[in-house]
């Protein structure tokens, strides 16, 4: 949690304010009668300013107070009609209305209606009045208010819950439900929603909302943990929950697209969906949730079928008294070891089932013994290389980056280390781990980090063509036992080289020397690039001169053929070595990111990329993601192996890494826990109604401790004979997840036009699948979407508007760079990527972004990402997992400026364009928003949060914000109301059989997603 120093200034007694046991505020007196909200648009009422207060709270109340930032009483604030008056929509419809209606919904009116009204004349406190309003003078904003009622569940799973989001319900669903179907978007799914009203209207409030079917679920998981048998729907990506392990594997490591499977291939035909299973094997867990076992079954390694190789898991059964197991996958009944014996009860279940956690859990670790070693395991090596050329220095990046290790090492200069009093003190990496520190510009330059020396010693490789280490010992240290060295060396780094500044880097020969130092353990290479390679051997040039865009051949700028970086790609493969970039542009130049990332894709890194540098905007970011990189739980030497029951058959993968043949293993440099995989599934028979289908993903890796281990994760689905059921049980986020990292995989093979007219294709067959066999009788002008996919179509739109495949023009590094981050995307990140959480500041409850009665910090609704959602005077907070913009309307109450970032900051102007953090003020508005952004750092991927300000009319970031907002018309693709229309107007055609196609165009490949798929008719 943030800082709460703020919140205690309010008269709150001091202490924790997670404790349930402290008090809450007295009921309130007086509430100003407030106007109700539009529909669809919960706003709050209370403006910003009502906190709890008592007498003589600092800050607020001995000094004239004025009305706040927000509204008066009775004054009626209204939403722009929006996207509401497209012209002419109503007769292409016939009839048609989208999404759920929402009962007694209220109209918008003109958006002059709609704005944040300021009164800054100061007024008299009314503290002595206890807060209330005497005579004429007008209610005062910070009248005492209380708390929220006490939430509708009274119990909690666990006192580690308390980091979720307290969101309000908008959560609607068509048809009744019970809690639990509540949270899982439940009710009779196949009815879909009827999209239809009797005006005819398009209405953009009705139409499915990503922030409603986020904010509900959110709030049942709250107070409710995720049973993984008993219920057979995951919660939405975006949604943090703590999940209890049955046996069935964790959402959070594998997601089905279809939890229900169909049992032949034309079944799953009329879907048009994908079977694909999206893995994210060493997946963060949330607090509250139990640690992954690991288990030990010493020289003879884990049971294992004999025919398939599957591993032990809790779907196998025991037979002839104990003395055999059937394999879940093969049905191959196998005689079990002598040592692994036990008998079974009556009913066929060992009797020491509850004892065994591979019996019981759904993910659990083995260690291995000798023979799945393919060399001596050791600690993890981290090799830091830093790019020490003349842009790095002169643009702050290389300081920056030393002080992003040492934060990462040791933690900030100001915080000690804790535990020093106890004698044992807390280490970032675990046991065993070492690292080593490379720098480079024309030259390489190693470096003595010995304990026994005072101060490192530096070796000078003047030699690129052929590099080789030229230390035996002292490359490699314990962080701990040479601390005194590491720091000193990286505080004199910058200065070092300040006056040297040599202006081309040889990134390539470094790579090959680093690559060498760690050939024989395997380990992890962390580098920095701040300028395009051009010097020795692999140098980059200038691909891009602008005049591809847009063309056939803009595809060859996607990837590379330059056989120096193919070659060195697979070597650190085959050596379990494995590379994360952080590239950054100071002024917006050309990296080649598709060259240099191609290294870190196929040995499962990652690019951290800041295409405009600024050293004091920037470093905290980039600090908080070297330390990510660091401390994340991170493999080496990885092999993974995806197995599925009889009459399935794995027909692709997609994500960042090498695969030499079909059938092979996948291999990976290194592997963490921000990275996942998608595994396509194809028949080859047909699956029985009777039985389960069965996945189990095992991954082969060596920990940063040193062991060599297993991680199995299995996965099960019900199978039905067609596919009517199958449509109950759709998780739409890995429908979403897979479409998105095939579409990304055939980047460097079709045009992006191609790829996002298949995109367009694959949504209008998915609907249009739906409408034709399971939608029930729906009058045929209706759009009628599938309950569990009912924002699929905006997740598409998202996709089209997103940087990888947007039209128009992009730059190249920045469209490769999220291509391949996408490949590499879990569910959760992708699902932010995509539709970003917009939260409205200047208009918060005053309990929002504190702790409720049971612990759990309160979070606003979030607004739909539309400009016709902005109100005049707005302050919102825009967050999409990559990025976190504060924007600010031109015309925002000074009052909030000062609260947010401190006295004297009245005007957008007065504040710091490169802002990255709140400032820690005993404001309650500076408290609110410091908790939420905790909170929201919570609940992403590898980036991470720090704050960029947009202010309307100055800065450049505004522009982000712009392009954020997907359901607008931006990023050269439609509007969300627009995209529908499309959207139905193909289906109608498909219904009557008039849909045409374009012949000729094919992805081919093997049992795609994306592989049949024609040029729309536009």
């Amino acid at each position: 949690m943030s800082d709460f120093s703020a919140y205690h200034s309010l008269g709150q007694p001091t202490g924790d304010p997670n404790d349930q046991r402290r008090q809450q505020p007295a009921a309130p007196q007086f509430r100003p009668p407030v106007a109700p909200g539009p529909a669809g648009y919960q706003q709050s009422g209370s403006p910003y300013m009502t906190s709890p207060a008592q007498v003589g709270t600092p800050g607020y109340g001995s000094q004239p107070q004025s009305p706040g930032y927000f509204g008066q009483p009775g004054f009626q604030q209204s939403p722009q009609p929006g996207q509401a008056d497209v012209g002419g929509l109503a007769s292409q419809m016939g009839g048609m209305g989208l999404g759920v209606e929402t009962p007694g919904a209220a109209r918008g009116h003109k958006k002059k209606d709609r704005h944040a009204y300021h009164n800054l004349e100061p007024q008299g406190s009314s503290q002595a009045f206890n807060g209330m309003p005497q005579g004429s003078v007008p209610p005062s904003q910070y009248l005492n208010q209380g708390p929220q009622q006490p939430g509708q569940f009274g119990q909690q799973f666990s006192p580690a819950m308390s980091q979720f989001p307290a969101a309000a319900s908008a959560f609607t669903p068509m048809n009744p439900a019970s809690p639990m179907e509540h949270a899982a978007r439940g009710g009779d799914q196949l009815m879909g929603s009827p999209a239809s009203s009797q005006q005819g209207r398009v209405d953009p409030e009705h139409i499915p909302s990503v922030p409603r079917s986020r904010d509900g679920p959110a709030q049942y998981y709250l107070e409710h943990v995720y049973p993984t048998m008993e219920q057979h729907l995951p919660p939405p990506a975006a949604v943090p929950f703590v999940a209890y392990d049955q046996g069935n594997s964790s959402p959070k490591f594998a997601r089905l697209t279809l939890n229900n499977i169909p049992s032949s291939a034309d079944a799953l035909a009329a879907t048009a969906l994908p079977l694909g299973l999206v893995l994210q094997p060493l997946a963060p867990l949330q607090e509250g949730e139990q640690p992954i076992p690991v288990l030990n079954f010493g020289d003879a390694g884990p049971p294992r079928c004999r025919r398939c190789r599957t591993y032990i898991n809790p779907f196998m059964t025991f037979r002839s008294g104990g003395n055999k197991f059937v394999c879940n996958m093969c049905t191959f009944p196998n005689d079990v070891p002598s040592e692994y014996f036990a008998p079974t009860d009556p009913s066929g279940v060992r009797v020491d089932r509850q004892q065994r956690p591979e019996l019981t859990l759904g993910t659990v670790e083995f260690v291995v013994p000798k023979e799945y070693w393919s060399k001596e395991p050791v600690g993890l090596r981290w090799l830091f290389v830093l790019d020490v050329s003349a842009e790095a220095v002169n643009k702050g990046f290389l300081d920056g980056f030393c002080e992003g290790i040492m934060s990462a090492l040791y933690g900030p200069p100001e915080t000690p280390t804790e535990g020093d009093e106890n004698g044992a003190k807390q280490r970032t990496l675990p046991e065993g781990a070492k690292i080593g520190i490379v720098t480079y510009d024309k030259e390489l330059h190693f470096y003595n980090l010995s304990a026994n020396l005072e101060q490192a010693q530096m070796l000078v490789m003047p030699d690129i063509e052929d590099p080789f280490v030229p230390l035996s010992e002292g490359l490699f240290v314990d962080p701990e036992e040479s601390k005194v060295v590491i720091m000193s060396l990286l505080k004199q780094l910058p200065s070092m080289f300040a006056n040297v500044k040599n202006p081309e880097p040889a990134l390539l020969p470094t790579l090959n020397a680093a690559l060498s130092a760690l050939s024989s353990t395997g380990g992890k290479i962390v580098c920095s690039l701040s300028s395009l390679s051009t010097w020795g051997p692999g140098r980059l040039f200038l691909r891009d001169d602008g005049k591809m865009h847009g063309s056939d051949t803009e595809r060859k700028l996607f990837t590379t053929e330059h056989p120096g970086w193919l070659k060195i790609a697979n070597k650190m493969v085959e050596c379990g070595v494995g590379v994360d970039f952080f590239l950054a542009a100071p002024s917006g130049g050309y990296l080649d990111v598709a060259t240099i990332g191609y290294v870190s894709s196929k040995t499962g890194g990652e690019i951290f990329y800041y295409p405009t540098f600024h050293v004091q905007r920037d470093s905290l970011k980039l600090s908080k993601e070297i330390k990510h990189t660091v401390t994340r739980e991170t493999g080496y030497q990885a092999l993974m192996k995806v197995r599925c029951s009889n009459g399935l058959q794995v027909s692709a993968y997609h994500g960042n890494f090498t695969h030499h043949t079909f059938g092979a293993d996948l291999e990976f440099g290194v592997v963490d826990a921000d990275k996942s995989i998608a595994v396509l599934f194809s028949y080859d028979g047909k699956l029985d109604p009777k039985l389960d289908a069965h996945f189990q993903s095992a991954l082969l890796y060596t920990s940063a401790n040193g062991e060599r281990r297993v991680r199995c994760t299995n996965t099960v689905a019900s199978v039905s004979e067609g596919a009517m059921e199958a449509m109950k049980f759709i998780d739409q986020d890995a429908v979403i997840n897979i479409i998105s990292k095939e579409a990304a995989a055939r980047m460097p093979e079709k045009a992006l036009q191609d790829i996002r007219a298949a995109l367009n294709e694959k949504t209008v067959d998915i609907l249009a699948g739906y409408r034709k066999n399971f939608s029930g009788s729906h009058p045929p002008g209706q759009l009628v979407l599938p309950e569990n996919l009912k924002e699929f179509s905006m997740y598409i739109l998202c996709l089209l508007k997103s940087r990888a495949f947007k039209g128009g023009r992009e730059p190249t590094d920045r469209r490769v760079h999220d291509a391949r981050m996408i490949r590499s995307m879990g569910a959760t990140e992708l699902s932010l990527y995509l539709y970003p959480r917009i939260i409205s500041i200047h208009n918060l409850e005053p309990t929002d972004g504190f702790p409720n009665e049971n612990g759990h910090l309160r979070m606003p609704q979030c607004i739909r990402a539309s400009f016709s959602k902005v109100e005049e005077g707005g302050a919102y907070l825009v967050d999409n997992g990559q990025v976190c913009l504060l924007w600010l309307h031109a015309q925002v109450s000074p009052n909030l400026l000062e609260d947010l970032f401190g006295a004297g900051r009245s005007s957008l102007k007065d504040l710091d364009p490169f802002t990255s953090a709140l400032p820690v003020l005993e404001t309650h508005l500076n408290a609110q928003a410091r908790n939420m952004l905790q909170y929201l750092a919570t609940t992403r991927g590898s980036k991470a949060l720090t704050l960029q300000l947009a202010r309307q009319g100055l800065d450049g970031a505004e522009y982000e914000f712009a392009r954020l907002l997907v359901e607008d018309r931006n990023n050269e693709a439609q509007s969300y109301v627009d995209w529908l229309v499309h959207i139905h107007r193909q289906i109608q055609l498909e219904q009557a059989g008039r849909r045409k196609h374009e012949e000729g165009f094919d992805y081919g490949g093997m049992a795609s997603t994306l592989a049949q798929l024609k040029m729309p008719h536009w």
